[in-house]
């Protein structure tokens, strides 16, 4: 697969995930379930369908230094670098440029870096086959085949068949559904038609750039500008100048939920994008008494405590213990310690925006 290219998008903050996450340390650096970063697995777990000079990065400028240094074996050049986040769908069409620039042939993996993937054989195999059918003129999503009727995922609708591409059946994507209601998402996981969105998508760069031409003709014109520029002494002053009039947009919004010939490949690869803290004590597991512990073990005694989470993020020594609790999400970090309750985990982003209103920088 000479033209195919890796596009992880590693700008996201992860403020669910607060307060281990930060602006000084966004969620994909964090190692919560293997021993590397979340970035790092996803440089890696790519190896060896992409190589790493077809790998690109596009984040914002207080990440790419640490991105770097996380993963020094990709290209610098590499590290498509946004002026300040603009949401995805800018940040996509910006590095799609890039690469556009160097193959305009290439067919695009759009991934990301915050998620994690437990079987990583089959995740580049169905990479290859979602490759294959982009080069037949698809876009592609990948599916994941629902394990509960989750209302923090958005869903994708399973149409006509387009047969089997390598080891996957792929199928005509007939529509996406964003985040439902619970009587919703409990139809759709029932109906056995819906798969959730992993927010990967494959597709030949001169297909992309017709959709934005299409759909988002602004976006177009403002990318068409920024490309010409590319290798000359003129590009950073021109994108500087012209990301400001970027239309703030999610690739989903912006591109993928209208475009034409929309496809899916539902697969099973024990995925998880690691929203929550409800979600990563689902991914770790509990022990006897249903107890998930991130961090060193030897920090924390329970007593009577069931089915709670405790995330440990300060220097050795620092010991925690919970008597009678039962459903509870634990973060200890040197400066902020959470507690609230596994069901109310979602409403961690509520705190964050308190923080941003009241200017407290010190602790986002």
């Amino acid at each position: 697969m000479d033209h195919l290219y890796a596009l992880i998008m590693a700008g996201g903050g992860g403020t669910r995930l607060w307060p281990l996450s930060r602006q000084r340390r966004p969620k994909q650096m964090l190692s919560l379930v293997e021993n590397r970063n979340m970035f790092q697995a996803a440089v890696e777990r790519l190896d060896p369908l992409i190589p790493l000079d077809h790998t690109f990065i596009v984040t914002g400028r207080e990440y790419v230094e640490q991105l770097r240094a996380s993963a020094p074996q990709l290209p610098p050049s590499n590290f498509i670098v946004e002026p300040y986040g603009q949401n995805t769908g800018p940040a996509v069409g910006l590095a799609a440029v890039h690469i556009q620039h160097r193959d305009p042939r290439s067919v695009i993996a759009v991934l990301t870096a915050d998620q994690y993937i437990a079987d990583q054989a089959k995740f580049r195999s169905v990479l290859a086959a979602a490759a294959d059918l982009a080069s037949r003129g698809y876009i592609v999503t990948l599916g994941i085949a629902p394990t509960f009727p989750s209302t923090g995922y958005g869903y994708i609708r399973r149409g006509e068949s387009l047969g089997q591409v390598r080891d996957f059946q792929a199928y005509r994507a007939a529509g996406f559904t964003e985040k439902p209601d619970a009587e919703t998402a409990l139809h759709f996981v029932t109906s056995g038609l819906y798969s959730w969105n992993s927010g990967m998508f494959i597709f030949r760069i001169e297909q992309l750039m017709s959709e934005y031409a299409r759909q988002q003709p602004v976006m177009h014109t403002i990318l068409q500008e920024i490309g010409s520029t590319i290798g000359h002494d003129d590009y950073d002053e021109t994108l500087g100048r012209l990301w400001a009039k970027m239309p703030r947009l999610s690739i989903d919004y912006a591109v993928m939920e209208h475009a034409d010939n929309m496809a899916v490949i539902p697969v099973e690869m024990g995925w998880s994008d690691i929203g929550s803290w409800a979600t990563l004590f689902d991914l770790l597991g509990g022990d006897q008494n249903g107890n998930a512990i991130c961090g060193p073990r030897q920090d924390y005694i329970y007593l009577d405590t069931r089915n709670t989470l405790v995330v440990t993020d300060t220097a050795p020594g620092r010991m925690i213990v919970t008597i009678g609790l039962e459903n509870i999400v634990i973060v200890d970090t040197p400066d902020v310690l959470l507690v609230c309750h596994r069901s109310r985990s979602e409403d961690v982003r509520q705190i964050v925006d308190r923080l941003k209103d009241a200017g407290d920088v010190a602790h986002l």
